[in-house]
């Protein structure tokens, strides 16, 4: 998910603008091994494991909840198509290649590390304890404060659905909003499996909307249109391209909870490859056809002017148009339950990092509870719901407007988890050159494939801190803010991590939740 534009509401809210392997080569930041060569910590007993029974598509469609389709197509696309025009599909096809070339070292690496730590273990794993563990804190920042996009989204959203189309009453947004949390903190409170089938028949319902829409594009639109515009690729010197990337990379973001959900899965050496591959093709071809369909529809030639002219209400108008007004009602509703599966799927990852880091001592023990019947992080699940309510509360007390909460909200939580994704193709790369003196394998997956990673992530990094202002919709005063806090949060966690290596070598010892082969 990256900075998505709702479109339902004024174009004034709109901003326009994701280890050594145990050996000769340890050293004091690795954990200690067990004689037969594997870590064990109390992350990994009874006590501290969750559970879950979740095959390959209910966990892709954990992932793909998480990018929000309808949200995507009906908010983030049109914006796209400002800045890109008609070679949005080709980015999209790009950066799904590129993706494929990060989850080569990704999948790789979940066989070595197995761990339900996500990239936290990943960049312990590569790069030490201290680095880890800053990873961690952006982690969980950026996924917290990227789930707090939905509650006044949400709001929004249904309240002018009630309004205008119910005629119903002007119920204040705030209260839709701590509602919104009540539910996806119930559902995030009990076992994996209930959030999955729910996610499933959402994910479901949303995509079919968008593949009728697509549909009825693609029959309305040119035959030149339907047959040639989706190879339209983008030059690097194009206008607008540094911007389309971004918001196309953060559509990605959600696939690291293949490896989150290592401990809930069937057969996790099976499943996770193939969700995760699954996941990363899916997600780049339905937003790809998407696009195509959107500019199919409205011509190669006018599709960015007219991105530009109506961005906000370019998907209701043109399902209005193209399968009618009742169609376009649908739509509205199963929007109002993609921002809720989207909150549902982000506060689950946003639990299993707090579960991590408080079943390794570096947070509150109590957020390392599993609860004995639905085998969740439910003390970790509350505990967000809970920070969510009262931040929703804080701001409506002192005024803030929910269209300004979320570009913040997603803008600021988007970078933290990129600038994360970029560490971790880097520890990835480390990782595997380091274990090739003792365990040669293939110099594609754990070489050439991490370093084109790495060099592809770090553009995206750059081109988000370059237009970082857009990214949030804000000031330059509030993009030195948040930027500084994002940076702050990765050193400071390797400062905290060298304080517990000091004081509490016994919590020290455990970070990282490893497992490795």
């Amino acid at each position: 998910m990256g900075s998505r534009v709702p479109s339902w509401y004024s174009a004034s809210t709109i901003p326009v603008g994701s280890v050594i392997q145990h050996s000769k080569f340890r050293d004091e930041d690795y954990m200690s091994s067990t004689p037969r060569g594997t870590t064990k910590t109390p992350a990994q007993t009874q006590e501290h494991k969750l559970s879950g029974n979740m095959g390959v598509g209910e966990l892709v469609m954990n992932v793909l909840a998480f990018s929000s389709p309808l949200t995507t197509v009906a908010g983030t696309l049109p914006v796209m198509l400002l800045f890109s025009g008609h070679t949005a599909p080709g980015i999209y096809l790009l950066v799904t290649l590129m993706l494929l070339i990060f989850s080569v070292g990704f999948v790789k690496m979940s066989r070595s590390v197995e761990a339900p730590g996500g990239f936290y273990s990943f960049v312990t794993a590569g790069l030490g304890k201290p680095a880890g563990l800053g990873g961690a804190l952006l982690a969980l920042f950026g996924y917290i404060f990227i789930g707090f996009f939905a509650p006044s989204l949400f709001a929004l959203t249904l309240q002018s659905f009630v309004v205008n189309t119910l005629n119903g009453p002007d119920i204040p947004w705030y209260w839709y909003g701590l509602g919104i949390i009540a539910i996806t903190t119930l559902l995030a409170y009990n076992r994996i499996d209930l959030s999955a089938k729910v996610l499933t028949v959402v994910m479901l319902l949303e995509s079919a909307v968008v593949i009728i829409f697509d549909v009825a594009a693609f029959s309305t639109g040119s035959a030149e249109a339907v047959q040639g515009i989706g190879f339209s690729m983008p030059w690097i010197t194009d206008a607008g391209l540094g911007l389309a990337l971004l918001f196309a990379v953060g559509n990605f973001f959600g696939f690291e909870a293949t490896v989150i959900y290592r401990d809930e899965v069937r057969n996790p050496d099976r499943t996770i490859p193939r969700a995760t591959y699954i996941a990363v093709v899916g997600i780049g071809l339905f937003y790809a056809v998407a696009a195509w369909a959107y500019t199919s529809f409205i011509g190669p030639d006018k599709v960015q002017d007219e991105a530009a002219a109506n961005t906000v209400n370019l998907f209701n108008d043109g399902a209005t148009v193209l399968v009618g007004k009742i169609f376009a009602d649908i739509a509205i509703v199963l929007l109002i339950t993609s921002i809720l599966a989207s909150m549902l799927s982000i506060q689950n990852i946003a639990a299993r990092y707090s579960f991590s880091l408080a079943a390794d001592g570096a947070l509150p023990t109590i957020l390392g509870r599993v609860h004995p019947c639905h085998k969740s992080p439910y003390m970790s699940a509350l505990a967000i719901g809970l920070l969510w309510a009262v931040a929703t509360v804080v701001f409506t007390v002192i005024g803030v407007a929910p269209e300004a909460l979320y570009p913040i909200a997603s803008g600021s939580g988007t970078f933290a988890v990129l600038l994360l994704m970029f560490i971790t193709s880097f520890a990835v790369l480390v990782y595997f050159v380091r274990r090739r003196r003792v365990d040669p394998d293939s110099v594609w997956k754990t070489i050439v494939a991490p370093i084109i990673s790495v060099f592809f992530l770090g553009l995206i990094t750059y081109l988000a801190i370059t237009n970082y202002p857009e990214l949030i919709g804000g000031s330059a005063v509030m993009t030195a803010i948040f930027m500084s806090f994002t940076f702050a949060l990765f050193f400071g966690g390797i400062v905290y991590a060298y304080l517990l290596r000091s004081k509490r070598p016994d919590v020290y010892a455990r970070l990282g939740r490893q497992k490795i082969d």
